[in-house]
């Protein structure tokens, strides 16, 4: 019965098993996720040693927000327009271009602060750019029925970077000088480079749309048509943002530890989505996605409210494990909702749509964390920022209960309708 109960709900690699480009592309972001996570805990940590303040942490948050609302439209119509693997490899160029400039400001007497802001900003651009691309190559390169599995084995390859990059940034902050901690990161983006130039073309769907005001306005009036997509979006935005104290990190391990206990902060709420992501075979079973993503969205508040509770590093660390566990499961269900239920056309739009949605909440939440702990503490700012995110995520279920109710059998039988539609219908539409 254990062996039964444990094949139910381990993870399904199948698409490693029967997707070459997959794997491909599997294997660069992984390795690219894990240097750029390294980057992404001592960018914030350069900041807060030339400056001290938590404001000043929280405002890269503000700096990535802006390029990241507008380069996400346009990254989204892109990549329903053109090849979805020549912008994520034209992506990744740009990223270590910037990572080269972050280590060169790293070398300098006196690294320049406005340098690091601006290089914040530029790679929220590119992210708005590549990330679309990126997320649409998955209904592209992998079977529908295997959209589940390719969306845990995602979730898992981001976990291990987040869960690894953090705690060896940690080891490097403390130990060496932050240029090589970013070069570590450079080193690693020749293995994505690779990878990427090996997978195949894909080609836009046939009679795509050109990017334009009209073209991203279609994909936004789809999104706004689709109750259960808004309700993924509005959920995860409202717990980002109140319940979101990375920005706190540094004045926690301060509290907690010093400099060497930093990683572990970061790290922790990847062990929990690990631990949740290994035992996701049971979501291929589940078609109630939108209950299961407001039951989890209402777990990761409670677990921060905890996290602001206790002045223990081992306790702090364990209730950032349970908020990384259940927002581990909203991020699988959200993800099954995308991949399986919109139609290829509009995909590169829609993922746009949803990298906002994911993305707009942990930023803003940075800022909010910062203001915050100005007034009220770090702790009152985690505290109540888990609270506001509880009572948020109970009001929107009450506001879409259509999401609540939504059965994602019927979402996969109107994509693939859809889908159907559009290529019957596509030398009508093809420019004479």
């Amino acid at each position: 019965m254990l062996i039964r109960l444990l094949r139910r709900t381990a993870l399904d690699v199948t698409p490693l098993r029967t997707s070459r480009d997959y794997r491909l592309v599997f294997t660069a972001a992984g390795v690219s996720s894990f240097g750029s996570f390294i980057t992404y805990v001592t960018l914030p940590y350069q900041v807060y040693q030339l400056t001290g303040d938590p404001l000043l942490v929280g405002l890269i948050g503000v700096c990535e927000l802006v390029p990241l609302l507008v380069m996400a439209f346009v990254g989204g119509a892109l990549a329903d327009y053109l090849d979805r693997r020549l912008l994520v490899l034209g992506g990744e160029v740009g990223f270590t271009l910037l990572c080269g400039v972050l280590l060169i400001n790293s070398l300098g007497d006196k690294p320049q602060l406005w340098l690091l802001y601006l290089v914040a900003a530029l790679t929220a651009a590119l992210d708005g750019l590549q990330r679309p691309a990126m997320e649409g190559l998955t209904p592209r390169i992998v079977a529908p029925d295997q959209i589940p599995a390719a969306s845990a084995l995602n979730s898992l390859r981001m976990q291990l970077a987040q869960l690894g990059g953090p705690g060896i940034a940690g080891v490097l902050i403390a130990s060496v000088d932050l240029a090589w901690v970013y070069a570590f990161d450079l080193a690693t983006f020749a293995v994505s480079l690779v990878c990427l130039a090996l997978v195949r073309a894909v080609p836009p769907p046939p009679a795509a749309d050109r990017p334009s005001l009209r073209s991203v306005a279609t994909g936004l009036r789809y999104a706004r048509s689709r109750p259960e997509l808004l309700g993924t979006y509005l959920v995860d935005i409202n717990a980002m943002f109140f319940g979101m104290p990375q920005a706190l990190y540094p004045f926690m391990a301060e509290k907690l530890g010093g400099p060497s206990v930093l990683g572990l902060l970061y790290a922790a709420p990847a062990v929990g989505s690990m631990i949740a992501t290994v035992g996701s075979g049971w979501t291929a079973r589940v078609h109630r996605h939108g209950l299961m993503v407001v039951l989890a969205a209402g777990a990761w508040g409670l677990a921060i409210i905890g996290v602001g509770l206790v002045n223990s590093l081992w306790l702090a660390l364990f209730f950032l494990a349970l908020a990384g566990a259940a927002d581990m499961v909203s991020g699988l269900f959200r993800m099954i909702i995308w991949n399986q239920t919109i139609p290829d056309h509009l995909r590169g739009r829609l993922a746009g749509i949803e990298m906002l949605s994911y993305s707009t909440g942990p930023l803003l939440g940075q800022l909010r964390s910062g203001l915050a702990a100005r007034w009220v503490g770090v702790n009152g700012s985690i505290v109540s920022g888990g609270i506001l995110c509880v009572v948020g995520t109970v009001a929107l279920a009450a506001l879409l209960p259509t999401f609540v109710r939504y059965d994602g059998r019927n979402g996969l039988a109107r994509k693939q309708a859809e889908d159907a539609a559009w290529a019957a219908t596509a030398a009508d539409r093809a420019p004479a």
